[in-house]
């Protein structure tokens, strides 16, 4: 989308990059998107649909990549899915606080509708491929498709470095409710000093954040930095005693690599999905309930055992480093 720069905005020009880099001509497409009022998704479905992309300019165009809803609406006879994520509230989401879709006559024929187009959409392409395991299984679960999940390096990868296992854990992403950053900071209220908790990221739901931070009473431990410039951010992470990511269900989650590649001990929870497929309790990282409680546990068992952070970022830094662009590459242009 324009004006946004999430994770999957990150992907798509990460991709780019990379198949710029082989040789290619290739470009992005954006489109705005509104999914308020809910009626309203349909239409910019609708806009990416009426998108002919066989050719532009009278120059004809090979191939198309779509990653997310509403782009793989998009016509073209060699259409290939890399799916980074579908409209989640209507998905796995639903039925949950993380949703806008409620139990009622309107929501629940919307979103029969959306699953019903996803799929016949999704089932044009001539390959799908998921960013994440957890995508695939949403994918099938949802839509009876099958699809290979192709995993990624984050854009740092090759920047981010290892540095002291310092004072305080570091949280990295959108502010917003189903990343659960109020966990990490309800846990500081049982966080052994003087771990601190640093905050990097913007969202909607920041100043309920702060707000929640004065409230416990640990303001003056946590910090909010707002989005930073990339080599403050390789700072962070080389200092950072431990990451604490523990969304609910994840698709992907590029936090979990950025830490590995740094060497830092990833905790996360049981429900986070996408960061499963790589943290493995007590050896890459510290898995616990999604209670604040557990999360500061953890916390103080790295910040008690700062060799034991340092083991388990070892080890996933060991399955991170594997994961590269030329697989990727190959897979989506060749099937």
């Amino acid at each position: 989308m324009p004006f946004v720069t999430g994770g999957a905005e990150l992907h798509v020009r990460a991709l780019t990059t990379r198949l710029q880099e082989r040789g290619y001509e290739v470009d992005r497409v954006a489109l705005p998107f509104k999914w308020y009022p809910k009626d309203e998704m349909l239409a910019h479905a609708a806009a990416w649909r009426l998108l002919d992309l066989t050719e532009s300019n009278g120059r004809p165009i090979d191939r198309v990549l779509v990653t997310k809803f509403p782009a793989y609406f998009v016509r073209h006879p060699y259409k290939v899915a890399w799916l980074m994520h579908q409209h989640r509230a209507a998905y796995d989401l639903c039925g949950t606080a993380y949703s806008d879709f409620d139990h009622v006559e309107a929501d629940v024929a919307l979103r029969a509708r959306l699953i019903e187009l996803d799929t016949r959409m999704l089932g044009e392409c001539r390959h799908l491929f998921t960013g994440a395991a957890n995508i695939a299984r949403r994918l099938e679960r949802y839509n009876g498709l099958n699809a290979e999940a192709l995993y990624h390096p984050p854009a740092l990868a090759e920047r981010l470095r290892a540095g002291p296992y310092g004072d305080y854990v570091l949280v990295v992403g959108r502010l917003e409710s189903v990343k659960r950053v109020d966990l990490a900071i309800a846990a500081m209220t049982a966080v052994d000093g003087p771990v601190r908790l640093v905050v990097v990221g913007d969202g909607t739901q920041r100043t309920r954040f702060e707000t929640e931070a004065v409230r416990l009473g640990v303001a003056d431990r946590v910090t909010f930095t707002g989005v930073v410039a990339d080599q403050t951010l390789i700072e962070l992470y080389a200092d950072a005693l431990a990451v604490v990511f523990v969304p609910f269900d994840e698709d992907y989650g590029y936090v979990t690599l950025e830490a590995f590649l740094a060497r830092k001990p990833v905790i996360t929870a049981s429900d986070s999905g996408g960061p499963l497929e790589f943290v493995e309790d007590s050896v890459s990282g510290t898995v616990c309930d999604p209670r604040a409680e557990s999360i500061a546990e953890a916390i103080n068992a790295y910040a008690r055992n700062r060799g034991r952070a340092a083991a388990h970022g070892a080890e996933g830094y060991d399955r991170a480093h594997r994961i590269s662009w030329d697989r990727v590459v190959d897979r989506l242009l060749f099937g």
